[in-house]
């Protein structure tokens, strides 16, 4: 499972009375992302939530393709957002922190723990690949990126 599938609406039920609507407390479900995408009812929200859900929006529903927003661009732009997060040096708490005040989206913190492991293991096997088909190059890439991740 990925971890934008672990990545829930802050305050759900609250934007979704303020909407006047149900939507899944998944943040990338089809539901949440189509309301998102076109942006109806909106102008419901106060304020505050308002500006963090058209931030979200900008933010990870931004591309170019025919299928947006389930063309995987919003999934793969979170993931590179929690692994910057991650190269700041934050940890999985603060992460989850930091995420929620960005864009009123939450993720339990054994979760980015998680996916932060399963990054840096794709990352040791990009890199072992990369010294078996002496590609010096990927080589020193992913075990620059791995010590990045590795705190």
């Amino acid at each position: 499972m990925a971890i934008t599938d672990k990545i829930y609406v802050k305050n759900h039920r609250q934007l979704a009375s303020q909407l006047d609507t149900s939507i899944p407390k998944g943040a990338f479900k089809g539901a949440t992302l189509d309301l998102l995408f076109q942006g109806e009812g909106l102008e419901k929200l106060d304020d505050a939530s308002r500006e963090r859900v058209l931030e979200f929006a900008q933010d990870f529903l931004d591309c170019d393709c025919d299928t947006n927003p389930y063309c995987g661009c919003p999934e793969r732009k979170f993931m590179r957002y929690l692994l910057e997060l991650r190269a700041e040096g934050l940890g999985p708490e603060a992460i989850v922190d930091v995420m929620s005040d960005d864009y009123m989206v939450y993720a339990y913190p054994g979760d980015v723990l998680s996916f932060l492991d399963d990054s840096v293991r794709t990352l040791e096997a990009i890199e072992a690949l990369a010294s078996v088909e002496d590609d010096d190059e990927a080589e020193r890439a992913a075990a620059a990126k791995k010590r990045e991740l590795s705190g």
